[in-house]
């Protein structure tokens, strides 16, 4: 697997856990878990713009990337 593979991988994977973690904290009445959820979807939406970040440097970076698809 390549290095952009497994960022993408990575990408993917943060979305999905951000996403899940902002249904748990509509779907509970605690105040305190809603509060946690809230956060830890905040810092899984960060970690998925630094790895877009980094998917999009590497393929402007990378020569394989730049080719017309």
């Amino acid at each position: 697997m390549t290095t952009i593979n497994k960022l993408e991988q990575a990408l993917a994977g943060s979305e999905g856990l951000a996403s899940q973690l902002k249904t748990f904290a509509l779907d509970t009445d605690d105040k305190q878990a809603k509060q946690m959820f809230n956060q830890l979807s905040t810092t899984m939406d960060n970690a998925a713009k630094t790895l877009k970040s980094r998917v999009d440097y590497v393929k402007s970076e990378e020569p394989q990337y730049n080719q017309p698809q």
